[in-house]
This record gives C-alpha cells, structure tokens and sequence, in this order.
C-alpha cells in the first residue's frame, strides 16, 4: 500500500503507482513528503484529513499536498491509480485538499506514465508525458465533494451529530436551537470556519452519504429516502446537478470501464 512507500525524485518529477484495494480495505494514517493525485477507475474511496472528509467517486481524483495527514477508506473493488508529485515540481501545484475532476487526457497520461523508466533523456517521450501531467495537473477543476470540518467544538459537535443522522431534516432554525445561538450568529460562524453556508455542508454531508452506500450496490430508493429526500425523483435531480448523470447511471457507467 502506499503508506508504506518512499519515492525518489532525483531523475523525475513524479512517480506513478498502480493498487487495486478490496471492499473494507483501509490505509491508516501517514503523509508523505510529496504531494499526491489519487484517481480511481473504480469503487468510491473515502479520504480524512485532519481538516475534513473527502469523498472520491468513480472516475474523479483527490489532490493532497505535501505533508497532509490522511487516512484512506474504501467502498467497493476500487482500482487507484496514483500520481506521487514533487511539491517542487511546480511552483504554482494545488496548495489544498480537493475533490477533482479527471479529464479524459489526463487520465491516459497517467496509463501512459507507469510503465515508464525511472531516467529518460531530454526531449524524450517520457519527459514530454511527465511535463504534460503537470500541466494538467495545474488546471483540474474542483468538484464539491470536500466536507470541511470546523475547528470550535461546538461546532464540530454539531456537524459530527448530523453526519449521524444525515437524513433527520437539518435546517439552520433547527441547529441554532441546538447550540441556542442566533441563526444569523450560527450562519456567519459556520461558513466563517468552513468556508460553506450550512445548507450546502448538509448536502454535501448527504451526498457523501449517498455515494458511498450507492457504491455498495444499494438502491436509490432506499438511500433517498433514508436521507430525507420526499422522493427517489428529488434526490436524483441533486445528483443529476451535481454529478451530471442520475444515480442509476453513473455507478454501472464508471464499473463497466476499462480497468487497466
């Protein structure tokens, strides 16, 4: 597993790392002194760092900088492919945690990189392929599957307790009753230490949820209605904005890719 590797950059910027992990398999939590793109083909794998959660579904990718604590859990037969980067590979690289999007070349470049040597020479393919995964690197685009963690107690008290009950009906009414605190002075202290408004850290808190219980083979029935959601039809226009596709298609759609 990856925790347990050291990587070199003496001849190349990055390194990258093929591992298919089983349903329930887990990294416990390391760093690396590298940055890191984790990009599955597959499965769902659930990222906690010490300021967050992250959720990475089928086909999207997870940037950790240099240094970032973080655990790994997984959901399904995922198959990672992995980027470890030199944080001095490039001085403008990703300086936070983030859900992305994997672009269609980048993800053959990063096929195209693991067979590739250790040395290469100037002007060769391989470097062509390693510059060229860092230029794309620096233009991913970031999707809101991060669920950011406020640092008060209280606060985290509270976002812990509606992790648990995601489906229970979250309004800011409701949790400034909780913390007996105004709604405005709730409103602006939350998206203060979070940097979300709190109705869109519920839904992101939903759609965690949703994602990885989909990912077990669940159905959108269930898990619409387990997460509050009036109906199936609701829940899956939520997915549909965010995603880009129902529910019902994008879990068999990113299974049934090619895994190489």
């Amino acid at each position: 597993m990856s925790a347990r590797l050291n990587f070199d950059f003496a001849y190349r910027p990055l390194v990258p790392y093929a591992h298919d992990y089983a349903h329930g398999d887990a990294e416990p939590w390391h760093h690396h002194d590298c940055a890191q793109l984790i990009h599955t083909l597959s499965g769902v794998v659930k990222v906690e760092t010490q300021h967050g959660s992250w959720i990475v579904p089928p086909s999207r990718g997870v940037w950790l900088p240099a240094g970032t604590r973080h655990a790994l859990h997984i959901v399904g037969a995922v198959a990672a492919r992995t980027l470890f980067v030199d944080p001095l590979a490039r001085a403008d690289l990703p300086a936070s945690c983030q859900v992305v999007q994997i672009s269609p070349l980048l993800r053959e470049l990063i096929v195209s990189a693991l067979p590739l040597p250790d040395q290469y020479v100037s002007g060769s393919r391989a470097e062509r392929i390693y510059e060229l995964i860092l230029d794309e690197i620096r233009v991913m685009d970031v999707l809101p599957f991060g669920l950011p963690l406020p640092e008060s107690e209280r606060l985290l008290s509270l976002c812990q307790h509606i992790q648990q009950a995601p489906g229970e009906n979250w309004t800011l009414a409701r949790a400034a009753t909780q913390l007996c605190v105004a709604e405005r002075t709730l409103a602006r202290h939350f998206s203060r230490e979070t940097g979300l408004q709190f109705s869109d850290w519920v839904r992101r808190a939903r759609l965690s949820v949703a994602l990885t219980r989909l990912a077990q083979g669940e159905s959108v029935l269930t898990v619409a209605l387990d997460l509050g959601y009036d109906s199936p039809s609701a829940f899956s226009a939520m997915f549909r904005r965010v995603l880009g596709v129902t529910p019902v298609n994008y879990f068999p759609a990113a299974e049934k890719r090619a895994l190489r």
